[in-house]
């Protein structure tokens, strides 16, 4: 140091804090954020996501924004409806700050401005609706809200995306009304469907006992059906029986008719049958035979029919 002029020392002590004072105003925004800059004591420019540095005593930096989405939930608010019924609503909002610099400049108080805005609106809508109606429309009544809210809010540089009825509390009296109601629509509902259930029950009996009838009239039919075919088959067969036994003896009265013939017999030889035929015809019963001319007229055969006329 012994060495080094006074002016070297300063300058180097200069340099320093150069240095220093570049490092001090050097800055990094990290990512999803901005930063507003003011030189002067107006606004200058917006730093986004990356590495900045900030001219000392000109500059200065006025706020820090985050432009990530952002979600607040607001106290119930006192809401009157068309038919007047007083109650309980708190909402939960989901907006983004899409311009830092509106954001900074246009509204004082962004938070406080939004929270009354949204009670207003909220006011204006129910208002318009009875208790019913706004039990069973919060779409409606949540879209209506986004659209109201996000078209009040695009000056201040906010974009609301969504807009939730989280709640609604209806007075005490009113709950009471609404449960005792629940209470008897499930026992109505209850009512139908243990009604429905028998009247099932009834149908399927029934539906039980047509089957079973008409099963059993089906089976009785077939059984007449089988017993009919059976008797049919019985008879059909009796009366094939009895046409070959006819056809049995006529053939063998022709077969004998046939044999009688190939033998040739003589003229005594047929007598001498037919006498036999007419004594197995009286058989010791006729009292009176009626004798064919041609066995009158044969000479010799007196005294057989002198013997069948004995046996009288």
């Amino acid at each position: 140091m012994g060495g080094l002029s006074g002016g070297a020392i300063a300058a180097i002590i200069i340099a320093v804090i150069i240095i220093i004072a570049a490092l001090a105003n050097i800055r990094v925004v990290p990512q999803s954020f901005a930063v507003i800059i003011e030189r002067l004591g107006k606004y200058a420019h917006t730093w986004n996501s990356g590495l900045h540095i900030k001219l000392p005593i000109l500059d200065r930096i006025v706020k820090r924004v985050s432009l990530k989405e952002q979600v607040v939930d607001f106290p119930p608010q006192p809401v009157i409806t068309k038919d007047n019924v007083t109650m309980q609503i708190d909402t939960v909002l989901y907006f983004q700050i899409v311009d830092p610099r509106l954001y900074t400049y246009g509204v004082e108080y962004p938070m406080p401005a939004i929270e009354n805005l949204t009670a207003t609106t909220l006011r204006n809508i129910v208002g318009d609706l009875e208790l019913d109606q706004t039990l069973t429309s919060r779409d409606k009544i949540n879209e209506e809200m986004r659209i109201i809210l996000d078209v009040a809010t695009d000056p201040w540089g906010i974009k609301v995306n969504r807009v939730e009825l989280k709640s609604i509390i209806p007075p005490r009296e009113i709950q009471d009304a609404m449960e005792k109601q629940m209470k008897a629509e499930r026992e109505r509902r209850e009512s139908i469907l243990r009604a429905e259930g028998e009247k099932r029950s009834a149908v399927l009996v029934a539906e039980g006992h047509k089957e079973s009838v008409i099963l059993e009239a089906e089976a009785q039919k077939r059984s007449a059906i089988l017993a009919a075919e059976a008797v049919k088959e019985a008879r059909v067969r009796e009366a094939e029986g009895e046409a070959e036994a006819i056809v049995q003896v006529q053939k063998a009265i022709a077969d004998g008719i046939k044999l009688i013939n190939e033998a040739q017999p003589s003229n005594q030889a047929i007598l001498l049958k037919s006498f036999e035929a007419l004594e197995k015809v009286a058989d010791g019963k006729a009292t009176k035979i009626i004798v064919p001319t041609e066995l009158q007229g044969l000479a010799g055969m007196s005294s057989v029919v002198k013997g069948l006329f004995d046996k009288e």
